[in-house]
């Protein structure tokens, strides 16, 4: 069972990663997936992560307060914000749109409804 924490872990850190250069994909859900990962499967890579100086912090605040920092709940409210746009732009069906707008805003009421980190 240890392995397969930790390629799901390994996965998890990888998509996190890939999230820090690319606007669309999150880095922080995926890292703090990683982490909880790499405690059940890895002390060594779990201690790597949460005291990583960039990935460590976002983790360790949603882990100890459930706090999303400023600055990461304005940069997911544009983006889903543009998201929605490109999609209105491209003519998607009405229906999707809604869809689409409910989807997003009750991610954007969730994440405005943690704490600040």
């Amino acid at each position: 069972m240890r392995l397969i924490w930790l390629i799901a872990g390994g996965l998890a850190t990888l998509l996190g990663i890939v999230g820090v250069v690319t606007p669309i994909l999150p880095t922080v859900p995926f890292l703090i997936l990683a982490a909880f990962c790499f405690s059940k499967s890895s002390e060594r890579l779990h201690n790597w992560l949460i005291n990583h100086p960039q990935f460590g912090p976002p983790i360790l605040a949603w882990r100890e307060r459930g706090a999303i920092s400023l600055r990461a709940k304005q940069f997911s409210t544009l983006s889903m914000l543009a998201v929605w746009l490109i999609s209105a732009v491209l003519g998607l069906p009405i229906w999707l749109l809604t869809l689409q707008a409910a989807a997003l805003g009750a991610t954007a009421l969730f994440i405005w409804s943690r704490p600040s980190a």
